[in-house]
């Protein structure tokens, strides 16, 4: 791109290659960008809450994702638009920090720029309505600390931890079970988590998922589960008290690095190096057996010969066993990951109470239980569904519900649901509008009437007037100064989400206004969109 003169010395742009690029300017721009944010948001907008729609994705080699989750249908959705891919960039980042509201962050920034636009239309400035908005996210965000309500829980009292993964959960495909995972999300976390520290790191919770039996068979096992068996067939299925060597190094003959050849021109040195072989082999076991192992988890193969002498000696063992696995197994039993067979020490060894090996149905799949770990900061979630796809959500919104119980032990502030925090918001921004000078307040007032499209779509999705519900609730909490009065989605009969237990946790909520509003900032300041044309 260069800038040239004509003779009356006025500027032009040169573009390179310019009949083969497209350039759209100005007003045109602006608007071009807020149709393509707004199609993404309108895609997640019917997926909201509790009787939210699912979305069915087929990937180019023809996996099938059925999800309601927005961070997960964005990733999948394979967005080609520049500023679409910036709406799937906005969920995924609420999804590494918050976990949940995925769905309701992209509707707001989808609100936001529809209310944008019919400024642009009448005329305000593009940097006017985004100062305007940076003042309303402000003043919503400070309001949302007024509203919040510490809740205290205990490790004897976590029915209010329970009561949040619960409403995190009811929008999902499980929520027939919700209180139940609401509780295995729970005990998990607390499981792992440091009280004092308030932290919890959700990599030491394991999530696995195994085809076949019912929802309700989801459990949560207190060790490690793992998609293996024992290595020979007549190895014992049940070991106590099992001392476990973990090893990353191969039960096979050493491998020199150089290219060699070995001659063998007669029987007595065939049979000269298979002893050799075998000596090696009964080394490698008679020193897992010398240091007190009573089972051998390995990250490798190995072949029939080593089996057979395993299983001869009274040692089972696991092979092929992943790193992760690996890591897991060793913080839960509290051994050491072994990388050689000469540094094998009995402090090496890890402890647990119990391994077991676990058939399910007819088929010949097992499972390896390792339980009553000598430290049981490790856990897994075992799930259980009628298919793959089943299994899959479950995760997903398990996640969900794990994300929200470990927010709420780092800050364990909450709103509550069913939009009643985002009227609350729009009301509270309406009333600051008016002592604002200047062209912002009509972008503040447009952010206030953009806060109210999470309510809008809860009613709508749940087959309610939206229009009509909307205002009711809003003219009743204006009324009552409650703001805990919200959508009731459920037809329970009363809008006061406090009666109905519907929770967020104060983060995501602030979270989400203040991630849309940047992102609805970065759109308006666009105003020239130079693309390479489509051949």
């Amino acid at each position: 791109m260069a800038l040239a003169f004509d003779e009356f010395g006025r500027p032009f742009i040169i573009l390179r290659e310019q009949e083969q690029k497209t350039r759209v300017k100005g007003l045109d721009a602006q608007k071009a960008n807020i149709a393509a944010a707004r199609a993404v948001a309108r895609i997640l907008r019917t997926s909201l809450g509790p009787k939210g729609m699912d979305k069915m994705l087929t990937s180019p080699d023809g996996d099938v994702t059925i999800s309601n989750d927005g961070a997960t249908i964005l990733e999948q959705m394979d967005v080609e638009n520049q500023i679409g891919k910036l709406m799937v960039e906005l969920s995924r980042s609420q999804d590494y920090e918050i976990g949940d509201g995925t769905t309701g962050v992209v509707v707001t920034a989808g609100a936001l720029l529809e209310q944008a636009e019919q400024l642009l239309e009448r005329g305000v400035h593009p940097i006017r309505i985004a100062e305007g908005y940076e003042m309303a996210s402000k003043i919503s965000v400070e309001h949302l600390d007024r509203i919040a309500q510490k809740f205290e829980f205990s490790l004897n009292n976590v029915e209010p931890l329970v009561q949040t993964c619960m409403t995190t959960l009811s929008s999902k495909i499980v929520n027939r079970c919700k209180r139940m995972l609401a509780e295995i999300a729970v005990k998990a976390v607390l499981a792992v988590a440091d009280l004092e520290r308030k932290d919890v790191n959700l990599d030491l919770i394991k999530v696995e998922g195994k085809v076949g039996g019912r929802l309700e068979d989801t459990e949560l096992v207190e060790g490690i589960v793992i998609d293996k068996d024992m290595s020979h067939p007549q190895m014992p299925k049940r070991i106590e008290d099992a001392k476990i060597a973990i090893l990353t190094c191969p039960f096979e003959p050493p491998k020199p690095k150089t290219k060699h050849k070995v001659d063998i021109d007669t029987v007595e040195k065939f049979e000269a190096l298979r002893g050799q072989e075998r000596q090696y082999f009964d080394e490698m076991v008679q020193r897992c057996k010398d240091v007190g192992a009573t089972l051998v988890i390995c990250q490798w193969g190995f072949d029939d010969e080593a089996n057979h002498l395993l299983m001869h000696r009274g040692l089972p063992a696991v092979r092929w066993v992943g790193g992760v696995e690996l890591e897991l197994i060793a913080i839960a039993t509290g051994g050491r990951i072994v990388p050689r067979f000469q540094e094998l020490t009995s402090e090496k060894l890890g402890k647990a109470g119990l391994v077991r090996e676990k058939a399910f149905g007819t088929t010949k799949d097992r499972m390896l239980y390792i339980e009553h770990c000598a430290n049981s900061k490790a856990v897994t979630v075992f799930i259980r569904g009628g298919n793959k796809m089943m299994i899959e959500e479950t995760k997903r919104s398990l996640h969900d519900a794990l994300c929200v119980a470990r927010n709420l032990i780092r800050n364990n502030s909450i709103v509550y649901g069913g939009g009643s925090a985002e009227i609350s918001c729009s009301l509270a921004v309406e009333a600051a509008a008016d002592k604002i000078p200047g062209v912002e307040q009509y972008a503040v007032r447009a952010f206030a009437d953009a806060l109210d499209a999470v309510p809008m779509a809860l009613a709508e999705n749940s087959g309610l007037q939206p229009i009509d519900t909307l205002t009711a609730v809003k003219a009743q909490q204006i009324k009552e100064n409650n703001p805990h009065l919200g959508i009731d989605c459920n037809d329970v009969g009363t809008n006061d989400m406090m009666e109905q237990n519907v929770f967020e946790t104060l983060i995501g909520k602030k979270q989400q206004i203040l991630l849309a509003t940047q992102v609805v900032k970065m759109i308006l300041k666009i105003d020239d969109v130079i693309s390479p044309s489509a051949y």
